[in-house]
């Protein structure tokens, strides 16, 4: 958790202790009134309560967190889909509000997390912001009867609709006087339909013209409810981690066991929210898959709520006084702190309405502190410091290519998955979002086989340099779309790409993953003068949002013409995915072959902090 403006913040503990922040990897801070403990509490005492040896405040974050990643994970997967099928977005305008989304969750854990270090403590930002996520989710569950195609032809109007949600629906198309809907078929240039529903068997493009009729209410709730959950993952997905970190003394050994077992509980949720929400949420309706992601989140909040005793005053404010104390008026901090998370919702629901400020937003931000880290560290530091302090920039900038490629996963690899893979395995079409549980089951597989594997390579000096593994996960990302080309390249014209190629590119980008995330962070926490290491995981933290916001822009650049939320020209899109992705792919390798390149060079600079 980035602490901004907390300058009692030390190297040792607890900036440099890291946490999995679902398929990423966030800094763990607290404030350092909660780690000065006595020498009993350090080795953990024979009064402490545990459960299978740990704190078992523990196993009330675990249970937290993995209904939080439920939760979110379980929105995440249906979001495009719904986007572009129920509110009937095109696949651009869903692509640059999902891009969006994602990096105002990352932006917005700077002030989160900000604030619960300075004024309410852990516990009271984590309720805070469960409770805002809960409301988030059941948002999403009041869907509407959704925006209607409309075609108009002569003086007649007809609805072009699905008949189900995901890449199995078909099109059909009904008139307002009350025919029985009939399938048909759309391509670029014309609409072929049963002369039954009043049309000509053919229609020319140009013959016809084509609206949509929204239902406002609902779309603002659809806005409102994507704001409340960036406010919500601001406030508590920042702070649980300074928790866990607070239940483990200076040298306790029993703490990385104890962030794993947490780490587990992150993993857990988002792969049983990507089956059952994904599944509700595609074959039984929106509002189920979003309903259970609620009800998720209630849970977490239900048990954080009535285990908080458990924590044994550890995630308390660090000031009850200076909490207490009138900022204005009659509110006090504490109730200030709150609105300034409702200040953070309402401005979230603008920038989610109107998604194209967000980048004219964040870009000029991230260039100005980039612009104000290079000169701190010519400025404030010397010597290896300096150096250490450029090393820390570069790992910021060179994440950003990685997750721009990686984010596709939920939204235009999420599409494409939906629409042009053959998915039927064993007899069942699985439902796109289910795919991306595919992710946090090849983490719990292969995080552990790479532990072990630096560790062996380590004992026989082996083991590549931090930049050497950066660039190389960096041109996983870039690898793993050349994979899915070739899958889709080897099926001509409209045939479907085999589902073998989905579980390929999420195996590469998982392994990119785990040498990125874990590598970057790492290094920024060792590299950044302890000064400014708050300052440093707070740019990450900027940079990450960027690269999410990035990955819409690429996202939108695959979008297919769509009519009543379904591709049109299957052959077309499958060329503009091979195209864009083709383009990423090469760029992202270009960069990862000049980050190994200078990779010497960046292993110098960080002076042994490898």
């Amino acid at each position: 958790m980035p602490v901004l403006f907390d300058n009692a913040c030390t190297f040792g503990y607890p900036c440099s202790q890291l946490l999995p922040f679902g398929d990423k990897l966030h800094a763990n801070h607290s404030n350092l009134n909660e780690v000065l403990m006595t020498d009993s509490e350090v080795q953990g005492t024979s009064a402490e309560k545990t459960f299978l040896g740990h704190p078992r405040g523990l196993f009330i974050l675990f249970l937290t967190e993995m209904w939080e990643r439920f939760s979110y994970y379980g929105m995440r997967g249906l979001l495009i889909l719904y986007l572009t099928q129920h509110f009937l977005f095109s696949d651009e305008e869903s692509s640059v509000l999902y891009g969006a989304y994602t990096a105002l969750v990352y932006v917005m854990t700077i002030i989160g997390g900000s604030l619960a270090d300075k004024y309410l403590g852990s516990r009271k930002a984590v309720t805070f912001g469960a409770i805002l996520l809960t409301l988030g989710h059941f948002g999403m569950a009041f869907e509407g009867n959704g925006s209607k195609q409309l075609l108009t032809y002569g003086n007649q109007t007809y609805q072009i609709a699905l008949d189900g949600r995901g890449g199995d629906a078909k099109q059909f198309i009904v008139s307002e006087s009350g025919r029985s809907p009939v399938n048909f078929t759309a391509t670029e240039m014309l609409i072929e339909t049963p002369a039954a529903v009043g049309l000509p068997a053919t229609v020319a493009r140009d013959q016809f013209t084509m609206s949509v009729e929204t239902e406002p209410q609902y779309l603002n709730i659809l806005y409102l409810s994507l704001a409340l959950l960036i406010g919500g993952v601001g406030f508590l997905k920042a702070n649980i981690s300074t928790i866990v970190g607070s239940l483990y003394g200076f040298g306790d050994a029993r703490r990385d066991s104890g962030f794993t077992i947490f780490y587990m509980g992150i993993n857990l949720g988002s792969l049983l929210a990507s089956i059952f929400c994904g599944y509700l949420g595609i074959v039984y309706g929106w509002k189920y898959g979003f309903g259970l992601a609620g009800i998720g989140m209630l849970f977490g909040l239900g048990v954080f709520l009535s285990f908080q005793s458990w924590f044994g005053g550890r995630a308390d404010p660090p000031s009850m006084e200076k909490l207490k104390e009138k900022v204005f008026l009659f509110v006090d901090r504490e109730w200030m702190c709150y609105l300034i998370g409702l200040g953070i919702v309402i401005g979230s629901m603008i920038l989610v309405k109107y998604p194209g400020f967000v980048g004219g937003i964040l870009t000029p931000v991230g260039i100005a502190m980039f612009v104000f880290m290079v000169a701190y560290a010519f400025v404030k530091c010397e010597g290896k410091e300096r150096s250490r302090m450029l090393a820390a920039i570069y790992f910021m900038l060179a994440q950003i290519p990685f997750w721009a490629l990686f984010e596709q996963a939920g939204s235009s690899l999420n599409l494409f998955t939906a629409r042009l893979v053959d998915r039927t395995i064993l007899g069942w079409s699985v439902p796109s979002p289910i795919f991306q549980g595919l992710n946090s089951g090849y983490i719990v597989v292969f995080a552990p086989v790479l532990a072990w594997l630096w560790i062996w390579m380590a004992k026989r000096d082996l083991n590549p340099s931090s930049p050497v593994k950066f660039a190389v996960g960096v041109a996983l990302a870039g690898l793993g779309f050349l994979s899915l080309v070739a899958g889709v390249k080897a099926t001509e014209g409209t045939g479907l790409t085999p589902v073998f190629y989905i579980f390929l590119i999420y195996l590469i980008h998982t392994i990119g993953e785990l040498l990125v995330s874990p590598v970057g962070l790492s290094a920024v926490t060792k590299l950044a003068p302890v000064r400014v290491v708050g300052m440093t995981m707070g740019a990450w933290f900027l940079y990450s949002g960027l690269s999410n916001f990035l990955a819409g822009v690429i996202s939108r650049t695959t979008g297919a013409e769509t009519i009543g939320g379904q591709m049109t020209d299957v052959a077309g899109a499958k060329a503009g995915y091979i195209d864009v992705y083709s383009n990423v792919a090469y760029v992202s390798l270009g960069i990862a072959l000049v980050m190994l390149l200078i990779s010497p060079v960046i292993k110098k600079m960080m002076h042994g902090a490898d």
